[in-house]
């Protein structure tokens, strides 16, 4: 028993990371309709700061780093993502993907191709012990830290004039700019919360694994995209869903494999998301994008 509820935990604490990551995409995809490539890189970003500011009070870091994270996802947006709004969809995929690539390849200029170390908040590496239970204060904080801004962000949507523009817009943009929705200040927003989401998962997973390359945003945001797509692209719902459902496969299969195939882990996920799809292409939570996609 108490290896069953250690396994429910290790698949809520992976599941709330992947949640993390897939609800900032699919902010961007509800809202604007833009695949973001760059979303892992705002994740690398955010990990490479946390090296910066290690030395300061863990409350200054964890602020420095997300106020700095918003304002280069407002960057991109002002810059990089507002001036090809009318540009049609494979136009602004390649140019998300380009400006992907160039994010990683300046943070290769400046911090070098070597794997650097960082050793912030190594106090929740340590296990909390609980009878025969030894449960990381990580996996604690990483469930506990989700659900907070999980409670944050649905209250914000459902009590304040810009949450409402922001459900709004997703739901029906064309709809929403009729009836007196400022597109600019919508997308800036839903910007703003994407970085926030990619700063505090940047964070964690610094915490998580003590080690940065340039290329670091890879594999979060690859996990962001398939958990988007499990649960319903543009469904804010749905991508929670998603990937609180990929983080517990991947638990299941960590524990089911036997060690001969433990490597090939990863291909045995995509296996049964490639098998989720065929049987319901729409996701689990059906948004409008799936809609217009399916």
């Amino acid at each position: 028993m108490s290896g069953f509820v250690q396994h429910v935990i290790d698949a809520l604490s992976t599941g709330s990371l992947y949640a993390l990551f897939a609800l900032g995409v699919a902010f961007i995809v509800g809202v604007a309709r833009v695949v973001n490539f760059a979303h892992g890189e705002l994740i690398m970003v955010a990990s490479y700061l946390v090296l910066v500011f290690v030395s300061l009070a863990w409350p200054l870091v964890v602020l420095l780093v997300v106020a700095l994270v918003v304002l280069l996802a407002l960057a991109m947006e002002r810059v990089v993502f507002r001036p090809m709004r009318r540009a049609d969809g494979a136009t602004i995929l390649i140019m998300a993907f380009s400006l992907s690539v160039f994010l990683q390849n300046a943070m290769l200029a400046i911090a070098g191709p070597r794997a650097k170390s960082v050793n912030f908040a190594d106090r929740l590496i340590q296990p909390l012990t609980i009878g025969s239970l030894r449960i990381p204060w990580l996996d604690i904080v990483t469930v506990g830290v989700t659900a907070v801004l999980l409670v944050a962000l649905a209250l914000v949507l459902r009590r304040t004039a810009i949450g409402r523009q922001l459900r709004a817009a997703a739901e029906d943009f064309g709809m929403a700019r009729l009836v007196g929705v400022r597109a600019d200040t919508v997308i800036a927003v839903a910007f703003a919360v994407s970085g926030a989401l990619a700063a505090v998962g940047g964070i964690l997973l610094t915490v998580q694994t003590g080690s940065l390359t340039p290329t670091m945003g890879l594999q979060p945001v690859l996990v962001a995209f398939i958990a988007t797509v499990i649960g319903g692209m543009g469904s804010l719902v749905g991508a929670v869903l998603g990937g609180y459902l990929l983080g517990a496969i991947t638990v299941v299969l960590q524990v089911a494999l036997p060690d001969g195939l433990l490597p090939y882990r990863d291909a045995f996920v995509f296996v049964l998301v490639i098998v989720a799809l065929l049987v319901r292409p729409q996701g689990i939570v059906p948004g409008r994008f799936s809609a217009e996609r399916v």
